[in-house]
């Protein structure tokens, strides 16, 4: 078990990548692992591209890639800056756990994950190049279903690709875009079995025809979540409140 902390709707965990230490944002919606541009050139690398290891909550993974991105925009929410993105390529194969209060996860290799009590249990699938759910939603008029990836790391309740949904009235369609500060409300949105109305929500570039959204953390924090990546399942459980002493960072 390793401690992380969830902050402004973000789950962010200590790491290490290409032999850079620090923290980094936790995102299985993520299809590759990211290392921040201010990170890699600290650490003498001048290409965008790298493959090495990740260690993660006592666990390594090797000849992960490794993309070096300009990462000021998706952190901006966060207090300190972050070091990355670790993403759904690193943890392809593994059991994850996550308890978000307070923030603690688990990283297992198949066979190691130890029991975990879940009240439901969701087929996963895998959708360009990360694991996704069965999820609905609707705007009132208009019913979509279909693979919603799962955005640990993502601080927006719910996101629709741009080819399923758009924003009518918005005077700055961009802005519902990811990063940006428009939070069109969502008429309902359907998963593991409960249903959520008039929540806010937002629109992501569309990338694959079976990838219609992504849950984000201020959902998926409601629960206790093992994703396991090896039997490719999501099992949800009621979250075990602990006191945490002050601030829930704990990292």
């Amino acid at each position: 078990m390793a401690r992380c902390w969830f902050e402004n709707q973000v789950l962010v965990v200590g790491a290490e990548v290409m032999g850079v230490s620090g923290d980094f944002v936790l995102d299985p919606a993520t299809p590759r692992t990211e290392l921040a541009d201010s990170q890699a050139q600290a650490a003498g690398f001048a290409e965008t591209k790298l493959k090495g290891e990740v260690r993660l909550a006592g666990t390594v993974v090797r000849d992960t890639p490794v993309s070096v991105e300009t990462l000021d925009l998706r952190t901006g929410a966060l207090p300190t800056p972050v070091s990355g993105v670790i993403g759904a390529d690193a943890l392809k194969g593994l059991v994850l756990d996550v308890d978000f209060h307070p923030c603690r996860i688990r990283l297992s290799r198949p066979g190691q994950a130890g029991p975990f009590r879940s009240l439901r249990t969701l087929p996963l699938t895998w959708v360009a190049s990360r694991p996704v759910v069965r999820a609905a939603v609707s705007d009132g008029p208009h019913a979509t279903a279909g693979g919603f990836s799962l955005g640990v790391g993502a601080d927006t309740e719910v996101r629709i690709s741009d080819a399923e949904a758009a924003s009518p009235g918005a005077g700055k369609p961009k802005e519902a875009y990811p990063y940006g500060v428009l939070r069109p409300r969502l008429r309902a949105f359907s998963f593991a079995g409960g249903l959520a109305e008039n929540l806010p929500s937002g629109l992501m570039a569309a990338e694959d025809p079976a990838l219609v959204g992504q849950i984000g953390a201020p959902i998926l924090s409601r629960f206790r979540l093992r994703l396991d990546l090896a039997k490719n399942r999501l099992m949800l459980a009621a979250p075990v409140h602990r006191r945490s002493g002050g601030r829930r960072r704990v990292g």
